[in-house]
């Protein structure tokens, strides 16, 4: 009985290489093998080693294309990408992605009918076609994108991404981007890797075998590279209130990328036992490391290790991650999950916006009518620090009072028509500028129309204060 099943077995198994996409090859012993989209299990093949302009050949009209984004954002196949798609006169692709570094070429006006891009959060190469209707965008929380790749919403035909060189057992790593790379590639159709000697190798969810890759171009160029500018007067008292007086030993920190962030960072030499859970981090991390300062050791998840899903910094960011244990890439879905993020101690997680209404609504994605940016992570830590198990977690958003191009009050008394809340007013705890710190959590309209206009530009705060009488039809008072 047990020869006849083992027959019927080896059958199957050589039923299913055959339907296999790619043929892949067997072995002359017997092989008991099924195909999985999982990245990370090698499979008896190899990819095709090739150009950039051999590999996306293999785009064509109608197609889906999903593109890995920040630091990894595969820039010389993208432009392959674009003049293939302008050559052969294609038409109806859909270019889908997070925030992408360069120029996006396939969102210039002679792509249009080409590509049209769909950001799932949208960087400032996309800004301009969507705002005159060439592109699109989702909102969608960053922890919830991978739902569009799992539940076949957005079908990629085709994932393009940046990969570190293959070990000897012939794993590569994602680097610095996992975040919703991951899900792409396991639903995608044909996967084209750009592999490049620059890439830091990083470890978690990071991992996926080269044998998945259907085509694999060699091109080492640099990593995209983003900020690096030393903080403003303003960032530096804004980061000092929220180090001095919102940071707690103990905690684990989550933060996005900006100077705000790292005018925190430099102000926390001074304290001990820090842990990092964030969907990114920047390069202020590492003297905090050096110090002994960051330690992870309080975290009852991930105790010591740094997580993270995605990077985008300098050189000195990416020297520090590659190959470097203490850091754990994860997905997004995992680092997003408010469930995870609320069993860290003390979670604090630092959000910057774009306006403030004196109810304490929180603009993040657009400014007007004009889309901006993206949810991201922001609502997903900010619920996570205030879900926290020990009760000692603390949501912040920070920002300038000013707008440092046009002086205008980023505390309005209203929201600018055609602006999206990204984070409510019932999800708000504190609000940080550099004149002080707005505690909200619990209080009324005008005892929080109080609290901001406080922490208001000085210039601003007596017409804030009568425009919130003829809103509310009552004086803010504490």
């Amino acid at each position: 009985m047990a020869e006849k099943y083992h027959k019927l077995a080896f059958r199957f198994s050589k039923f299913l290489l055959q339907k296999n996409k790619n043929n892949i090859k067997r072995s002359s012993v017997n092989l008991y093998f099924t195909y999985s989209p999982e990245p990370a299990q090698p499979l008896a093949r190899d990819p095709k080693w090739t150009t950039a302009e051999e590999a996306v050949n293999c785009i064509k009209s109608g197609d889906t294309v999903f593109l890995g984004g920040a630091a990894s954002t595969p820039i010389p196949l993208i432009k392959a990408m674009t003049e293939h798609g302008k050559k052969n006169k294609l038409s109806n692709i859909t270019v889908c992605h997070i925030h992408t570094e360069g120029n996006a070429e396939y969102t210039s006006p002679d792509c249009e009918g080409i590509f049209r891009s769909l950001s799932f959060f949208m960087g400032g190469n996309v800004r301009k076609s969507v705002s005159e209707g060439r592109s699109d965008c989702v909102p969608i929380f960053l922890s919830e994108i991978y739902l569009l790749f799992e539940r076949k919403i957005v079908r990629p035909n085709v994932a393009i991404i940046q990969v570190s060189p293959p070990d000897e057992h012939g794993f590569c790593s994602l680097g610095t981007s996992v975040d919703v790379v991951r899900s792409a590639i396991s639903n995608s159709k044909i996967i084209i890797a750009q592999v490049n000697k620059n890439m830091p190798r990083t470890f978690g969810d990071a991992l996926v075998h080269q044998s998945h890759f259907d085509f694999a171009v060699q091109l080492d160029v640099p990593l995209c590279e983003h900020g690096g500018l030393p903080p403003s007067e303003n960032e530096r008292k804004i980061g000092e209130f929220i180090a001095s007086e919102l940071v707690e030993d103990g905690s684990t920190l989550q933060m996005g990328i900006g100077s705000i962030p790292d005018a925190v960072l430099s102000k926390l030499t001074g304290h001990k036992d820090l842990g990092i859970h964030s969907e990114m981090f920047s390069v202020g991390v590492i003297d905090l490391v050096k110090r002994g300062c960051i330690t992870n050791n309080k975290k009852p998840i991930n105790t010591g290790k740094i997580i993270s899903s995605f990077l985008i910094g300098t050189k000195p960011l990416y020297d520090f991650v590659n190959n470097n244990p203490l850091i754990e890439m994860r997905t997004c879905a995992y680092t997003n999950k408010t469930s995870i993020i609320a069993q860290n101690p003390k979670m604090t997680a630092i959000n910057s916006c774009i306006e403030v209404d004196i109810t304490g609504q929180v603009v993040s994605d657009s400014i007007g009518t004009r889309m901006y940016s993206g949810f991201g992570g922001q609502v997903d830590f900010i619920r996570g620090a205030a879900e926290g198990f020990d009760g000692k977690g603390k949501p912040i958003i920070a920002m300038q009072s000013t707008n440092e191009k046009t002086g205008e009050s980023k505390i309005s008394p209203f929201l600018k028509p055609g602006a999206g809340v990204v984070t409510t007013r019932a999800h708000v705890h504190y609000v940080v500028t550099e004149y002080g710190i707005a505690y909200l959590f619990g209080k009324s309209l005008r005892q929080r129309a109080h609290a901001l206009i406080n922490i208001a530009h000085p210039e601003h705060r007596e017409s804030l204060e009568r425009a919130a009488f003829d809103r509310l039809k009552v004086m803010p008072c504490p």
